[in-house]
């Protein structure tokens, strides 16, 4: 198994964190990682994202040009990885910053009002770890407690406290895609 990971959003919308979470867990659950970062000088509000790639075996290039998932977090990153996928990829687009539907019809998309689920669990900030448990639902790349405990064992002590909420975001986006799924 090998999975290219594309996390792509506005900086500040915790593209590069998502990332790291899914780096540190697959260290963790003895996978092959990498983890490339890439963000606009602007840092919030310009271009932010990074590439994950997990294996069971050596990773022979943390390149990634036609990954197999994309969490678009905007619109822009949709646009921008749509063309991208390799056939039969997974597109989880953020269906509160994202107006329009997917042009390929050879790639998975899932919509999740990820930005709206997270302004009511009380902080817009966990978006990204709602897209995270959408993510780990979708796709067998990693069991979601596996990503809680690695998140637990990594966060610094002073961001401990976010840990119940971190766990209740990627439940919730874990939860909409089984339910979408099925209906």
């Amino acid at each position: 198994m090998e999975k290219s990971i594309i996390i792509s959003g506005f900086g500040g919308q915790g593209t590069l964190f998502a990332g790291q979470v899914l780096a540190y867990a697959a260290l963790d659950a003895g996978k092959h990682v990498t983890w490339i970062p890439s963000y606009g000088p602007e840092m919030r509000g310009g271009t932010a994202r990074c590439t994950v790639t997990i294996s069971d075996e050596e990773i022979g290039s943390p390149l990634t040009r036609n990954p197999s998932a994309v969490i678009a977090m905007n619109l822009p990153s949709l646009d921008r990885y749509e063309r991208l996928m390799q056939p039969g990829g997974l597109m989880l687009a953020n269906a509160s910053l994202i107006n329009r539907e997917m042009d390929r019809t050879d790639v998975r998309g899932i919509y999740i009002p990820a930005a709206r689920m997270a302004e009511a669990i009380g902080n817009p900030r966990l978006t990204n770890m709602i897209m995270v448990g959408a993510l780990l639902a979708s796709e067998k790349i990693l069991p979601l407690d596996v990503v809680k405990k690695s998140l637990k064992e990594h966060l610094p002590a002073r961001h401990q406290k976010t840990l119940p909420l971190n766990f209740e975001a990627m439940d919730q986006g874990a939860a909409f895609v089984k339910d979408a799924v099925v209906a």
